[in-house]
């Protein structure tokens, strides 16, 4: 079946839509790159990545929402499925836990009992089946066939509105319901409120509680024909609605009637504030005043081209370009804008603030992208990063730490360590300043400071024991990351105490290396290993390692593989150990993290705690091992179909390991901005930097075989080295690699670093 393609109800605009972005890319100078985004890309499999239509880093992600809960629909939508019970304007993208999907709309004809319903009784609910042969999607733009009700629906965004388009058949009994009750399983509504407030505007919010435990959302809606009837109810019987002008409760219901004639289209537009019902009105006037539906995709399509346009490839495989440019589009669903067009935002203290003198953002996924989402953001959206730094240290000034991940305003203190603190050390270490740095040091230090989350036994200790606290290795492991990061800084800044006193708690990894096995394992308050120790084992959230087992946390080193390498003893039984994690194979026990897949022996490229280990042996001076796996990994667990990604795409983090990998470069260490050489795929990547610069990579002799480094020059001189710099990214240039079919025996092959000897 060909997911993308078009049904003839919707062929009319989708060629008005082609031609409204080929003028604006032609008259922009930009390339039309939209047209390689495939959102159906990692709908499959354990994908979990957002379908529907939005902007860039846009806080509306409207889209459909299909009727089933479970794993693999925290975005809403999956590929295997074919209900829709309602079209909803937030989402998340990617994410291993469930939320959002708030201000639901549904179009339906007749007294359909309201809600979602359940699956086996088509009456229980409104929802209805469809086909993804009437359904089509691009960037900034969704649509498809209400098979139930004979209903087309289109539809597009802005940042904070959410665009609109039914066409009804010819009826008396036409509606469209707005649900604010509905809930899936990890998410209930708390406060509910809806007002007519005349015959083409109906407002209201929805606060609830669920992984964000105490979210907010206002709107407002404008319809583009007059309401005939408006009915308000608290539960799901058509028969209890009755008409008024407002409903407050914990969840309500309203329906709104018009009689409609065949074909007739009917807009509405609705936009949402974390603030207020009138800040939504506010948000409306300023994005979208007007009606023109069709400019509004074209003006979706064009912001998402000039985002696209960041990064120009050449690459002769339209596979690629459309794994490339829909990774790149999948790291910029998120971080979403978390404020209103006049600078007021919700703040971590659960209050609203006033007119904020940065753009405040949300969904941080920080245990995922401070590794290569963030890294990536620091190349191409240098704009952004202050934004993201000064939200960062304002949670810090609100709830007394960095965020850990953050949602809607609410600390979820999900998944292990303190990412924050990498993401605002690697800001300040590639020289950035649109924030307070003593501010930024003082987040830093203190969030690490803390008793919460193990960091009490991590002082005590040196590290965190197991019978102390679950999943303490890992813990500790990501907590001795993050301080190499806060100690890079404290170097930087002359605070030489306190970078002697990070830097040292930065080898708490030290403490869990058992030399007889070649394992990091949970270790007690004793300092005894814990006993019946098995490698391959991973017990979900209830055993040392999150998300992982023994193979795979052994490498999470990213910040001092050298001091790795000498618990190992020599570099011979390093390599070793290295060369066999990509060989064994073993059971990872019945309570295993389904998180924990993409495997290529126990290295698992589904899950983000591995994703810096291929770029291990450059270090060591073994970057061909490096580019077999990479481009194994490039070509195999991404691709261009609906199951192509290996795992979450965890808001961008998958996709911007691919991003930087296609590119020839990941940065492995947390922060600073030392990206290391892999195998780059695409034949030329040019790549818009800070200033207005360009960094052009060029790959000569560039195909599948032609996959090993042979020699690099930068700006037109040979280059030696296995890495390069943020600094010289930044400053623009020209990057080429030279490929060839064998490994070369002279470039990078001599270390600068890793330089122990054999024993």
């Amino acid at each position: 079946m060909n997911l993308n393609k078009i049904s003839g109800f919707i062929v009319a605009s989708v060629v008005l839509l082609g031609a409204c972005s080929g003028k604006n890319t032609e008259d922009s100078g930009l390339q039309n790159l939209t047209q390689y985004v495939d959102p159906y890309i990692g709908t499959g499999d354990h994908g979990h990545v957002f379908m529907g239509a939005n902007v860039p880093f846009g806080f509306v992600q409207l889209g459909p929402t299909n009727i089933t809960e479970g794993w693999d629909w925290t975005s809403g939508y999956h590929i295997t499925d074919s209900t829709i019970w309602s079209f909803t304007h937030t989402h998340l993208n990617g994410t291993g836990i469930g939320d959002l999907l708030d201000i639901a709309f549904m179009p339906v004809i007749g007294d359909v009992k309201l809600g979602r319903g359940v699956i086996e009784d088509p009456a229980s609910g409104m929802y209805s089946l469809f086909s993804h042969e009437r359904e089509t999607a691009k960037a900034g733009y969704y649509a498809v066939h209400l098979d139930r009700y004979n209903i087309d629906v289109e539809l597009t965004a802005t940042s904070r509105v959410g665009f609109h388009k039914y066409t009804f058949p010819a009826s008396t009994e036409s509606k469209v319901i707005i649900d604010l009750k509905s809930k899936m399983n990890w998410d209930k509504p708390t406060d509910t409120y809806l007002v007519y407030e005349n015959d083409t505007t109906i407002s209201g919010y929805r606060f609830s509680e669920g992984w964000a435990n105490d979210q907010r959302v206002f709107f407002t809606a404008h319809f583009s024909k007059p309401i005939k009837k408006f009915l308000l109810s608290e539960n799901e019987d058509p028969a209890s609605a009755k008409e008024g002008t407002e409903l407050k409760a914990a969840g309500v219901y309203g329906q709104v009637l018009f009689d409609t004639k065949e074909k007739e289209e009917i807009y509405i537009k609705v936009a949402l504030s974390p603030v207020s019902i009138e800040n939504a009105k506010l948000n409306m006037q300023t994005e979208l005043p007007g009606w023109d539906f069709q400019k509004t995709i074209a003006n979706a399509d064009k912001a998402w081209n000039e985002e696209l346009n960041k990064i120009q490839i050449k690459v002769s495989d339209d596979k690629v370009k459309r794994t490339f440019y829909t990774a790149l589009y999948h790291t910029m669903i998120a971080p979403s804008a978390f404020c209103d067009v006049n600078g007021d935002y919700y703040g971590s203290d659960h209050q609203m603030h006033k007119k904020g003198n940065f753009k405040n953002y949300t969904t941080f996924s920080l245990w995922d992208t401070y590794r290569a989402a963030h890294p990536l953001m620091t190349i191409i959206h240098p704009e952004k990063v202050n934004d993201i730094i000064n939200t960062m240290l304002t949670i810090y000034q609100q709830q007394g730490k960095l965020p850990v991940w953050h949602l809607m305003g609410c600390e979820t203190d999900c998944m292990v360590g303190n990412p924050g603190i990498s993401v605002v050390a690697d800001a300040i270490l590639k020289g950035y300043d649109g924030f307070d740095k003593e501010l930024a040091y003082e987040a830093m230090k203190n969030s690490a400071m803390l008793d919460e989350r193990g960091l009490n036994y991590l002082k005590e200790y040196g590290y965190i024991p197991y019978d102390k606290e679950p999943e303490g290795l890992s813990k500790a492991m990501e907590y001795s990351i993050a301080d190499w990061a806060l100690a890079q800084v404290a170097k930087k800044m002359g605070k030489t105490e306190d970078y002697e006193y990070f830097k040292k708690r930065s080898t708490a990894y030290t403490h869990y290396f058992d030399k007889e096995t070649g394992f990091v394992r949970g270790l007690s308050s004793e300092g005894k290993f814990r006993p019946n120790f098995n490698p391959f084992e991973s017990v979900h959230r209830d055993n040392d390692y999150t998300e992982g087992n023994a193979w795979q946390y052994t490498w999470l080193v990213p910040h001092d593989l050298q001091g790795l390498m000498n618990l190992f003893g020599s570099k011979d039984a390093f390599v070793t150990k290295l060369d066999s994690l990509f060989l064994v194979e073993g059971t990872l026990g019945e309570h295993a993290s389904p998180d924990i897949s993409g495997l290529i022996g126990q290295y698992a490229h589904g899950n983000e705690p591995s994703h810096h280990i291929l770029y291990i042996y450059p270090y060591i001076g073994q970057p061909w091992k490096a580019a077999d796996l990479i481009r194994k990994v490039m070509s195999e667990l991404y691709h261009d179909q609906p199951a192509g990604l290996s795992g979450n795409e965890d808001v961008g983090q998958m996709s911007a390991w691919y991003i930087l990998s296609a590119i020839g470069f990941y940065q492995v260490e947390p922060a600073g901005g030392k990206y290391i050489f892999g195998s780059p795929i695409v034949d030329e990547a040019t790549i818009r930097v800070k200033d207005g610069k360009t960094f052009k990579v060029i790959t000569k002799n560039n195909s599948p075989e032609n996959k090993y480094i042979q020699d690099v020059s930068l700006n037109g001189k040979p280059y030696d080295k296995y890495y390069i710099s943020f600094q010289d990214i930044e400053a623009g240039g020209i990057l080429e690699f030279t490929m060839g079919n064998t490994p070369s025996k002279t470039w990078g092959t001599t270390v600068d670093i890793l330089d122990i000897t054999n024993k």
